[in-house]
C-alpha cells in the first residue's frame, strides 16, 4: 500500500474481514463492484512448517486461491501481479549460486509446492500474468504469523543472551520489504508479465546477515556458525534458494540495492543504527 501510494497511485486493499481466497464469489463482487487496473495478490499461507502438517490449507490458499484471484481480475479486465518464492527451487545449485526465472523448480516441502501450484494456476488462467518471486523479507511491520523478522529477533536475543548461533549453510537473498514492494509496483505499472524474481541483490547465509546486522547495530557479540541440522524441522528447507535479479535489473533499468545496503537502510528506519 505505501509503495503504491508513493507512486500517486490510489489503492483499495483487502484483508481477510473483506475478501476470503477460498470463497471466489467474494472476490468476484469486489472487483466488479469496483474494477481495479491491477490487483496485486499478496495473500499466502506462509509458515512453513505449519504447511506441512496441514497441506489443504496451503493449497487452498496458495494454489486454490491464487487461482480464483487470478480469475476474478480478468474477468475484471484488471492485470494480476502474484506474488511467490524462493522457495520453489530444491537448494542443490552450488553455495550461493543465484537461481535466475529460466531454472527448474523444485520445492522441498508442501509451502513451496503449493506456491509453485499456485504460479502455475495464475499464468494459465490469465495469461499476461506477473508472478514476482521475492525472498527472505524483513520490513518495518514485521510478520505477524512469524512473530516479527529475524534481524529484530537475533538483535533482541543477542542483546539479552550475549552471544548468537545462527545456520552458516543455508543460502539465501535477504530481501527488504521496502524495496521488493516498490518493485512490484513499478512492474505493475509497466505491465511486465511472467515471473520475475524482486528482491535485493547478492547472496548471504543467515549467519552472514546476523553477523552483518550485529555489526551495523553496534552490538559487540560473537555471532557463531552451526550447521541447519542443528534446528531439526518437519519442513525441509533448501540449502541455497539464493535468487538471480538479472531479468529485473532489465525491465527497471536498475537491480535493486545489494542487501548489506537494503540492511543498513532497514537498521536506520527502526533506530539501530544512526
Amino acid at each position: 500500500m505505501k509503495a503504491a501510494q508513493a507512486a500517486g497511485l490510489a489503492v483499495d486493499a483487502y484483508g481477510h474481514d473483506r475478501l476470503d481466497l477460498t470463497q471466489p464469489a467474494t472476490l468476484f463482487e469486489a472487483f466488479q463492484a469496483s474494477p481495479p487496473a491491477v490487483v496485486v495478490n499478496a495473500a499466502a499461507f506462509h509458515q512453513v512448517d505449519r504447511c506441512e502438517d496441514d497441506p489443504e490449507s496451503a493449497f487452498q490458499v496458495n494454489a486454490v486461491g491464487a487461482l480464483h484471484a487470478a480469475r476474478a481480475a480478468k474477468a475484471a479486465g484488471a492485470r494480476f501481479v502474484h506474488v511467490s518464492t524462493d522457495y520453489v527451487f530444491d537448494g542443490k545449485k552450488g553455495a550461493g549460486e543465484a537461481y535466475d526465472e529460466t531454472d527448474t523448480p523444485g520445492p522441498l516441502n508442501v509451502y513451496g509446492t503449493s506456491k509453485l501450484a499456485g504460479e502455475h494456476a495464475v499464468l494459465h488462467s490469465h495469461p499476461t500474468a506477473l508472478v514476482v518471486r521475492v525472498a527472505s523479507l524483513f520490513g518495518a511491520a514485521g510478520s505477524r504469523g512469524k512473530g516479527g523478522n529475524f534481524i529484530e529477533n537475533i538483535l533482541r536475543k543477542g542483546k539479552e543472551e550475549g552471544r548468537l548461533r545462527i545456520v552458516n549453510d543455508q543460502w539465501m537473498t535477504p530481501t527488504y520489504t521496502r524495496h521488493a514492494a516498490a518493485a512490484i509496483v513499478q512492474l505493475g505499472q509497466r505491465a511486465a508479465s511472467g515471473v520475475v524474481h524482486a528482491t535485493n541483490t547478492g547472496a548471504a547465509t543467515w549467519h552472514a546477515f546476523a553477523s552483518k546486522a550485529v555489526e551495523l547495530a553496534g552490538l559487540k557479540i560473537p555471532v557463531e556458525p552451526i550447521s541447519a541440522a542443528s534446528f531439526p524441522s518437519k519442513a525441509a528447507r533448501p540449502a541455497n534458494s539464493a535468487l538471480s535479479t538479472k531479468k529485473l535489473a532489465r525491465l527497471l533499468g536498475a537491480p535493486l540495492p545489494a542487501w548489506p545496503a537494503a540492511l543498513e537502510e532497514y537498521l536506520r528506519e527502526k533506530g539501530h543504527v544512526r
